[in-house]
């Protein structure tokens, strides 16, 4: 299968079509491929995230330059 080949030929029948459902029907199956990357990640992946955010919101953090000093000497 020609992947390039098979996607020239649904553009074709979604420009040619005036069906409503059809449309309706594609936008569809984007959306739902559309994954959450939020629900792809453990539960301490997102509980280390939200408490970096909570770190940076209390200003718990310094510039990549002060990071960065001690390495450059």
């Amino acid at each position: 299968m020609d992947i390039e080949l098979e996607k020239l030929e649904l553009i074709k029948l979604l420009e040619a079509t005036q069906d409503v459902t059809i449309v309706a029907a594609i936008k569809k199956i984007f959306n739902a491929s559309k994954k959450d990357f939020w629900e792809e990640l453990t539960q301490e992946q997102q509980f280390e995230i939200n408490e970096s955010l909570k770190e940076y919101e209390n200003g718990e953090f310094v510039s990549f330059d002060e990071f960065i000093k001690p390495y450059l000497k």
